[in-house]
């Protein structure tokens, strides 16, 4: 356990550095050819359901014993070597630095009052229809891809990774590209896709909670209100949202600076409502995608603290 906590603090030291250099080779990639060849096989009307089921287990299995390996014959060399070796599996598997960039990617442009290219660069990281959103819808796209991949991104992985090393973090990033390739609810993936999105519901369950808590806990504070109310309306409005974990980082998030998420969104042309999160006291504006970063930084911190703390704990009980 005091192996994991070192190796998953110098990934997040290393992915918080480095990143993700466009250049360099990336598993995810690799994982998502998988997936593309394993969907065009298996993906077929009469046997959707099940082969769906099929395809995850065959991701999980080839994913597992591949990180398993390379870990253990790194550990065969010596402990430091195979602390290292988790630490750069796990930074792999991190995508702070990553988000924070492609959040500024947005904000950027936006503050100089280019709308048409901020529309643009939000479109890289988000499902819907940018084309014709103003400053603060651009805004709140923002925010709410910055709130929600604060657990997918950082802290679910790093959860895993404390349970299961860099395995672990691997088997939860491999069922999270497969759901975020193929857990769709239309009607090429409605019954295909189905395992994914379950099994990627299942793994976000507790860290997508506890980082919400920490969002409101240790985050700044702008909207005024005292810590009571702050949580009341966290744990009201987090279950507003249609996915069982997103709600809890978006809730958080706009409970604490002050501001209302979810609305109209349009995707394709179809427009869509998502239940509103938080308490409208203040317009968004280009600045909270600052302060949207400056959470994620601080529930990333707070979150390799907290288990940090109970791994340590773990280790000597």
């Amino acid at each position: 356990m005091i192996h994991y906590v070192l190796a998953i603090g110098i990934g997040l030291l290393l992915d918080r550095l480095i990143g993700d250099p466009p250049t360099w080779p990336h598993p995810v990639r690799w994982i998502g050819s998988l997936i593309n060849r394993l969907k065009s096989r298996l993906n077929v009307p009469q046997h959707a359901f099940r082969n769906g089921f099929i395809m995850l287990a065959i991701v999980l299995v080839i994913v597992a014993s591949t990180t398993i390996f390379a870990v253990m014959a790194a550990y065969s060399l010596h402990p430091v070597i195979g602390i290292l070796a988790e630490a750069l599996l796990i930074a792999a598997g991190l995508s702070q630095k990553s988000l924070k960039q492609a959040a500024e990617d947005v904000y950027a442009p936006l503050v100089q009052g280019d709308l048409a290219l901020a529309r643009n660069k939000l479109s890289w990281i988000v499902g819907r229809d940018t084309e014709s959103l103003g400053e603060s819808e651009i805004t709140r796209g923002v925010v709410e891809t910055v709130s929600e991949n604060t657990s997918d991104g950082i802290t679910a992985p790093m959860f895993w990774a404390l349970l299961f090393g860099a395995p672990g973090l691997w088997i939860y990033k491999a069922v999270n590209t497969c759901d975020s390739m193929v857990g769709y609810r239309n009607e090429e993936f409605r019954d295909f896709g189905f395992a994914s999105a379950k099994f990627d519901d299942v793994l976000n369950y507790v860290p997508s909670r506890v980082t919400g808590l920490l969002i409101v806990l240790f985050t700044r504070n702008d909207s005024g209100m005292p810590l009571k109310n702050r949580l009341s309306i966290w744990l009201r409005d987090a279950r507003k949202h249609p996915s069982p974990n997103s709600g809890w980082l978006e809730a958080a998030t706009a409970v604490q600076l002050g501001i209302e998420l979810g609305g109209f969104n349009s995707y394709g042309g179809v427009r869509s409502i998502r239940a509103k999160m938080g308490e409208p006291l203040v317009k968004l504006e280009a600045k909270h995608i600052k302060s949207a970063i400056s959470q994620m930084d601080i529930a990333a911190i707070s979150f390799f603290a907290l288990i940090a703390i109970g791994g340590i704990l773990l280790e000597f009980a």
